[in-house]
């Protein structure tokens, strides 16, 4: 028996479609790609930071991988490994964790970068250009590799750098300036103690 992939010729197709499975995909150019899962570490980081801001703003607002975001370009959505999202999503979210293009942006977003070439061009250059054209206020990008964290705040027409934090440096955010994290502090939170 040959199986044929589906084919989508809009956002609103694919977000019809159910396969009866739990997978996550992204959508390119009208096919879809299975999201591979998270390795353990960088889902460490992502749920240690989830509870820091958690803490500040409540757990309502804070969506972990689950959340999808419809993006413009290709692929046209994205899953971030972390997710600050507005108080009125909330409500917006309740039937399906979708953020569409219609909807005002998240307040922040965060990816824990995988080790590759590959991933590092995919958070550093194509998801920073797609979440800067959704006008997300603020874009982390932790990365265990180099132990920094990236932080990037709209300013006028798209993301200037609001500094590369690393040690015992605090993390600044224009965001969340009750947050009280050092980088050594984040990256610690995803080993063994």
């Amino acid at each position: 028996m040959v199986q044929t992939r589906p084919r989508f010729y809009s956002f609103d197709e694919y977000l019809a479609y159910d396969d009866g499975t739990e997978h996550f995909y992204e959508l390119f150019n009208g096919e879809l790609i299975e999201v591979p899962p998270e390795s353990g570490y960088n889902t460490s980081v992502a749920f240690f930071l989830s509870i820091q801001l958690a803490a500040l703003v409540g757990h309502l607002r804070v969506r972990l991988h689950g959340l999808e975001l419809e993006v413009r370009g290709e692929p046209k959505n994205r899953y971030p490994d972390l997710t600050v999202i507005q108080p009125e999503h909330i409500q917006l979210l309740a039937k399906r964790n979708t953020i569409r293009l219609t909807m005002p942006p998240p307040a922040l977003v965060m990816e824990v970068v995988s080790p590759g070439e590959l991933q590092w061009e995919r958070d550093y250059v194509a998801k920073r250009a797609q979440y800067e054209d959704l006008g997300i206020p603020e874009y982390w990008i932790i990365n265990p590799q180099d132990q920094t964290v990236l932080v990037l705040a709209q300013q006028g027409q798209g993301f200037a750098p609001v500094g590369t934090f690393a040690g015992e440096q605090p993390i600044a955010s224009a965001q969340f300036a009750g947050l009280t994290l050092t980088a050594a502090q984040l990256f610690a939170a995803g080993l063994p103690e």
